[in-house]
């Protein structure tokens, strides 16, 4: 005797509800149909002109004898006639500070001399003259007015020399 069992095979239920899932997929394009045709029913739109294309300008470089702005400042000297800063010579103290950090806070004549009132950033005020070292390269004072304070500075290089720029430090008000 053979023993029948009726129950259910595993994949049967998946397998009916894959059927449910496709049986609600295929209906309901009718009307997804009926836009389509509707979209493609419409007049075309204008596409606007693409704009004009404006004719080149040239241009005339008219500096070509000025400067290169990729040369250096100054003419090639290499070291300018042996201009160096003076290394056995004592520092001053207004060397430590750049230049920018100094201030002209007033001159004062004395002696038939005049001289420069510098106000250093750590708030101190100097006087100083024609000879007197100020800044970080080795700038030497070389005049005194009343409005200024004319500076000579020596500048390296790049190439193992120097070169003397001029600086000045101005009243300030």
């Amino acid at each position: 005797m053979k023993r029948q069992t009726t129950a259910p095979r595993p994949g049967r239920p998946a397998l009916l509800a894959v059927a449910a899932l496709l049986a609600g997929c295929s209906g309901g394009q009718d009307d997804l149909l009926r836009y389509i045709d509707q979209v493609k029913a419409r007049p075309g739109g204008r596409i606007e002109p693409l704009p004009q294309v404006k004719p080149y300008e040239t241009f005339t470089y008219a500096a070509e004898a000025e400067r290169s702005p990729f040369q250096p400042d100054r003419p090639d000297t290499r070291g300018s006639a042996g201009v160096r800063p003076d290394s056995a010579r004592p520092k001053e103290y207004l060397e430590q500070f750049p230049l920018d950090t100094l201030r002209l806070v007033g001159t004062l004549d004395q002696g038939g001399r005049t001289y420069a009132l510098l106000q250093s950033d750590d708030g101190l005020v100097h006087r100083v003259s024609p000879g007197n070292y100020v800044g970080q390269n080795d700038g030497r004072i070389v005049a005194v007015t009343q409005a200024e304070v004319k500076i000579e500075e020596l500048v390296p290089d790049g190439l193992g020399g120097f070169y003397k720029r001029p600086a000045a430090i101005g009243l300030s008000n």
